[in-house]
């Protein structure tokens, strides 16, 4: 069955009326912007809420067809930033990188590049109304410019299967060198036990984003050597010098200072739920800490918290 055929039957869509709906679909996307966490902001392209709905039964069938490498934790079933992170809790000698505009630096040629290495035939038509489901029209006067974009429901595995040979080989050369690498999303993280091996090792990295994901560039600000020396994080998670991982002490204090507010009443009802959300990630990324609030705060203080009471 063709993906048109798919999508329509899924959907209740007439073959004209899916054609007809996605004629200007690369510009049924409200875009806005949010500040990253460290300095700048991230432009948000969110589709309208039925071309939504399209990307997500069409994410459905490429998840059938496209590979994604086992070294990428990102955007995949019961992968997380702990799995990612837990990875490299062994390695003393820590290299990140990051893709600078991955989800935008990823276009329909590079796609069909990688789809063409499969064996997977799709004609011209169905390629054409593909492009008019998963890429954005970020320029209403250039219909030549597509790319992905960050906030569309087909995007991360896009953006985990065009990295796969970018994966596959990188990973098979750094094994050999002795040296785990992972991806999460854009992140890039390279971690040793043996001294000075990262040194030359974002030079390798360019190198095979050249062969493997032309057009895809590193963000150079933000390439950062560490060691047990110092203060090791990946994606956001503090590796330990006991092999573990915690979420730092800056991270704790906040919390604790949120709880503290609300066990006094003094806690922001809008907050409360942000609140939970954090308490429910720490328990995710160290096992035991709603124990650890309980025994401070009290078990029916933490439990009211957890219950929005």
């Amino acid at each position: 069955m063709l993906f048109s055929e798919r999508i329509c039957s899924e959907l209740g869509y007439s073959k004209k009326e899916l054609s007809n709906f996605l004629r200007n679909s690369p510009r049924k996307y409200r875009v806005y912007t949010i500040p990253k966490r460290t300095l700048g902001f991230r432009t948000i392209a969110h589709p309208s809420k039925e071309l939504k709905l399209i990307q997500r039964e069409c994410d459905k069938i490429l998840k059938e067809i496209l590979p994604i490498h086992e070294c990428a934790f990102a955007y995949k079933k019961g992968s997380s930033i702990k799995k990612n992170a837990l990875q490299h809790v062994n390695q003393p000698y820590l290299l990140k990188m990051d893709f600078s505009k991955y989800f935008n630096s990823i276009t329909p040629n590079l796609f069909w590049k990688k789809v063409e290495n499969l064996d997977i035939v799709i004609d011209e038509r169905e390629r054409n109304l593909i492009n008019k489901i998963i890429f954005w029209q970020p320029n209403a006067y250039d219909k030549e410019k597509l790319m992905l974009s960050i906030g569309a429901p087909t995007s991360p595995l896009i953006s985990n299967f065009v990295a796969y040979d970018f994966d596959l080989n990188l990973n098979a050369w750094c094994l050999l060198q002795g040296i785990v690498y992972t991806r999460y999303a854009d992140d890039l993280t390279f971690s040793t036990n043996k001294k000075n091996i990262l040194t030359n090792l974002p030079r390798i990295v360019k190198a095979f984003l050249k062969i493997h994901l032309d057009g895809v560039t590193v963000n150079e600000i933000k390439t950062k050597f560490s060691s047990m020396k110092h203060n090791r994080h990946v994606t956001g998670i503090t590796l330990t010098d006991e092999n573990g991982i915690s979420l730092g002490r800056k991270n704790k204090r906040v919390l604790f200072h949120l709880v503290h507010k609300y066990s006094l009443g003094l806690l922001e009802k809008e907050k409360i739920s942000n609140l939970q959300g954090l308490i429910f990630y720490f328990e995710h990324i160290q096992p035991g800490f709603i124990n650890r609030l309980e025994k401070k705060y009290s078990t029916v203080t933490i439990q009211n918290l957890l219950k929005g009471i």
